[in-house]
């Protein structure tokens, strides 16, 4: 059998340790000793582009934000369902995270952030959604574990009616704001409501084939028509 490896540390602005491991040709993610996310289950995070790009098939230069970056699987995933002249920027908090993309991660994706549609960019996303009113036709949050922060504190109050805001505010007329989220919570799917969003919930599998459906995806416009219908999905 063969062994896992350590192979990159870095810490959490919390102070969190967090570590890529390696297996034979898998790679996970840990943080504090606790899973964060494993290439073997990713599924659920090419949904999550799936579900948030669905109403920009007839857009011609579509601009979008991913929040999280990841093991690249929802980056990847955007710029395969857009066409040639869109635009897609990824914001990332840990700047080891993009490293470790370019370094270790190349073979998993095709190399997106090579991608002459993707920008990247470091830092807090919150910052980045109130300095950009109107400019993204969707907005695709995969950031810690959805509302139930486990990476940074700092991340809750993007799930906060004033977050939600900012996200509302970032977005283009019939735009669509798509949230990935570990856990289900009737609490925040209220917030999203309150907001001034109508909002459809879809539960969605951790991986290929498995019947195994505890993860959740949030697609949300102002815009009713344009969210995608539930077809295989569970709402």
């Amino acid at each position: 059998m063969k062994p896992t490896i350590k192979i990159a540390t870095t810490k959490t602005p919390d102070g969190g340790e967090m570590i890529l491991y390696q297996h034979d040709r898998d790679f996970s993610i840990k943080i504090n000793g606790r899973d964060l996310m494993n290439s073997r289950q990713h599924e659920s995070e090419l949904e999550l582009a799936r579900l948030g790009c669905a109403h920009l098939s007839d857009r011609a230069t579509p601009h979008v934000l991913i929040g999280g970056l990841g093991m690249g699987y929802t980056l990847r995933q955007t710029l395969d369902v857009l066409g040639p002249d869109a635009t897609v920027v990824v914001s990332e908090l840990l700047p080891a995270v993009v490293d470790w993309n370019r370094e270790f991660l190349t073979g998993l994706n095709g190399q997106p952030l090579e991608d002459k549609r993707t920008e990247i960019i470091t830092g807090d996303i919150y910052q980045l959604l109130a300095l950009s009113k109107g400019k993204f036709d969707a907005i695709l949050l995969d950031i810690d574990n959805g509302p139930s922060a486990i990476v940074d504190s700092g991340n809750q109050r993007l799930y906060t009616p004033a977050g939600i805001q900012n996200c509302r505010r970032a977005l283009r007329k019939n735009g669509c704001l798509a949230i990935w989220s570990g856990v289900p919570s009737n609490t925040f799917e209220q917030a999203l409501k309150s907001c001034g969003f109508h909002v459809r919930r879809y539960k969605l599998k951790e991986y290929s084939g498995s019947s195994k459906t505890s993860l959740f995806v949030w697609v949300a416009s102002e815009d009713e028509s344009v969210l995608p219908h539930e077809g295989r999905y569970q709402s």
